[in-house]
């Protein structure tokens, strides 16, 4: 059977990584342990993890022309990720600042930088998402352009799988494309019952208890994540998002379960990207 086709529409952003015992409060200075700088961003993430989870895999998005740009390109290209609709605009690459405490916890701040100007798709670009099994979009980019994409895709028989992060109010016309919504329990409550009652398919994460499904026809089930010694929550969203969209032509039943395992794994490695795992390693370690 032939890899399933992902197009991502997303951002991508270098993560500026500091590690700290804690994560400081209001108006408070605290002492770091480590430092890093990482390519990172929800669409690149979730690109690369759909990728080292068994997806051919295209990247629609933009990067700056800032010394960060080189490297944002190289760490989709070295997971294989299709990136000739990557483009390079003038002006700084989207970064976030990152901080993760002892426990693995983060906190996180995102300046959009190139991302803000991945709009008009072109039409080899919208061929793309036409060809593809998946559309992945996050909303780190402008919400017109998800939309926009999300039309195009409905309209040629790709499925629609949105991760709202960061979260904010969805457009109805943006709702009623939508075939998967995948959220966690804060995104959820957000968005609220009107919106994830419209949708055909919802996953809601729930961190190491694992992910609920809900069907619109009324089908439930549940998914536990194996238990794993927890590093850095930095990446398993996005890590779950990649191989939920690889695996979502098995249906939720097969999908939920094999996201979970990717999610737990991402969290025993520090980083983002960085820490998604490969299609072998998440089949070694999912349940049963």
């Amino acid at each position: 059977m032939s890899a399933p086709r992902v197009a991502v529409v997303g951002s991508v952003n270098m993560d500026l990584l500091t590690a700290t015992e804690r994560l400081p409060g209001p108006g408070e200075t605290i002492l770091g342990s480590a430092f890093a700088a990482t390519p990172g961003g929800k669409g690149a993430n979730q690109a690369i993890a759909a990728a080292r989870a068994g997806g051919a895999v295209t990247f629609i998005g933009a990067v700056g022309s800032d010394v960060f740009a080189l490297d944002l390109r190289q760490a989709l290209v070295d997971a294989e990720v299709d990136t000739r609709y990557l483009r390079e605009v003038d002006g700084p690459s989207g970064i976030a600042a990152i901080t993760v405490d002892a426990a693995g916890e983060n906190s996180i701040v995102v300046i959009p930088g190139a991302n803000s100007t991945v709009v008009d798709l072109t039409p080899a670009e919208l061929a793309a998402i036409a060809d593809a099994d998946v559309l992945l979009c996050q909303l780190e980019i402008p919400l017109g352009t998800v939309v926009a994409a999300a039309a195009h895709a409905a309209a040629h028989g790709t499925v629609v799988m949105v991760n709202p992060s960061p979260a904010q109010p969805l457009p109805p016309e943006l709702v009623e494309l939508i075939d998967v919504l995948l959220v966690n329990q804060t995104e959820a409550a957000q968005l609220g019952a009107e919106v994830t009652g419209a949708v055909a398919h919802v996953v809601t994460t729930l961190g190491s208890s694992g992910a609920d499904y809900a069907g619109r026809d009324g089908t439930v089930l549940h998914a536990d994540s194996p238990a794993v010694e927890v590093v850095d929550t930095t990446g398993a969203g996005d890590a779950f998002a990649g191989a939920l969209s690889v695996s979502w032509r098995g249906g939720p039943v097969t999908a939920v379960p094999f996201a979970c395992t990717a999610g737990a794994l991402a969290t025993t490695r520090r980083g983002a990207s960085t820490s998604s795992p490969t299609l072998a390693e998440i089949e070694a370690a999912l349940p049963g």
